[in-house]
């Protein structure tokens, strides 16, 4: 059996359909609302799940009812959830899925990710054939090295450069400023910058750069929402099973494709069966 794992974070997040995102002083009306536990950590989770049959998640969750509810919920949804408890309220967050399909995201609170001393089976990372990272502080990370493969979002910037172990991939998103790559040392063996419908580009530390094409929706867009975690778990995925980084990122691009015509990052999931 292929073995993966994710360490990082958890939001619960409600979402909100809507026309287009409200203008400054504007009331916009929902089509629809609902909520899950998500974010960048879990979503990766169940992705992983849905494409290896398991996925060990290492996390921090609030201690208050969110938190216990977004552990039981990611249970159901086919996760090994192991989580600390944090004396601080449960992560959360807003978005509006406008007519376009694209989410716009508000944050509530900390991100709470695991920390390297956290009573959890760290042990078991050894093995794994590979690993996403998302969220955690600096010894976690180096736990995480443990794995054959590593996988990061620069999203956790500060961690990755106090932990200084190399990743075999950064993904990243070249449209977004919140997830430019950086400078890390030792640098990542590949950084996988997306853009969006116009797939990416594959830079190797030795200089090379590969390009890949977007993958084609089997449906309408419904929602964005999940979507580049998706990709990251796709990627993280493949090199477990072997795949060269320019295959792997293919998958991914795949994984995203699919999530973006469910509603919501789980009603659409890319497995092994399709």
């Amino acid at each position: 059996m292929t073995r993966v794992a994710v360490v990082g974070h958890v939001e619960w997040i409600e979402l909100a359909a809507v026309e287009h995102v409200p203008t400054p002083g504007e009331i916009v009306h929902a089509s629809e609302t609902w909520q899950l536990p998500a974010g960048g950590g879990a979503v990766a989770a169940v992705q992983l799940a849905r494409l290896a049959g398991e996925c060990l998640f290492l996390t921090a969750l609030g201690d208050d009812e969110l938190g216990r509810r977004a552990a039981r919920e990611l249970e159901a949804l086919g996760v090994r959830v192991e989580a600390s408890r944090q004396p601080e309220p449960q992560r959360r967050a807003f978005v509006h899925v406008d007519a376009a399909a694209e989410r716009t995201i508000t944050v509530l609170g900390e991100r709470l990710g695991p920390r390297g001393d956290d009573p959890l089976p760290w042990n078991e990372l050894e093995g794994t054939d590979a690993l996403y990272f998302t969220a955690g502080d600096a010894e976690a990370l180096r736990r995480c090295r443990a794995a054959r493969e590593l996988v990061a979002t620069p999203r956790a910037h500060d961690t990755l450069v106090a932990a200084q172990v190399q990743l075999d991939v950064l993904v990243c998103s070249a449209n977004d400023p919140g997830e430019r790559a950086g400078e890390l040392d030792p640098p990542p063996r590949f950084v996988a910058a997306t853009e969006a419908g116009d797939g990416g580009t594959l830079l190797g530390a030795d200089g090379s750069s590969t390009r890949w094409q977007p993958a084609p929706l089997p449906g309408p867009p419904v929602d964005a929402y999940g979507a580049g975690d998706s990709f990251a778990a796709g990627v993280t995925y493949g090199l477990a099973t072997g795949l060269s980084p320019a295959e792997a990122v293919e998958l991914g691009a795949r994984c995203g494709a699919v999530c973006m015509t469910g509603r919501g990052p789980y009603e659409a999931r890319l497995t092994t069966k399709n």
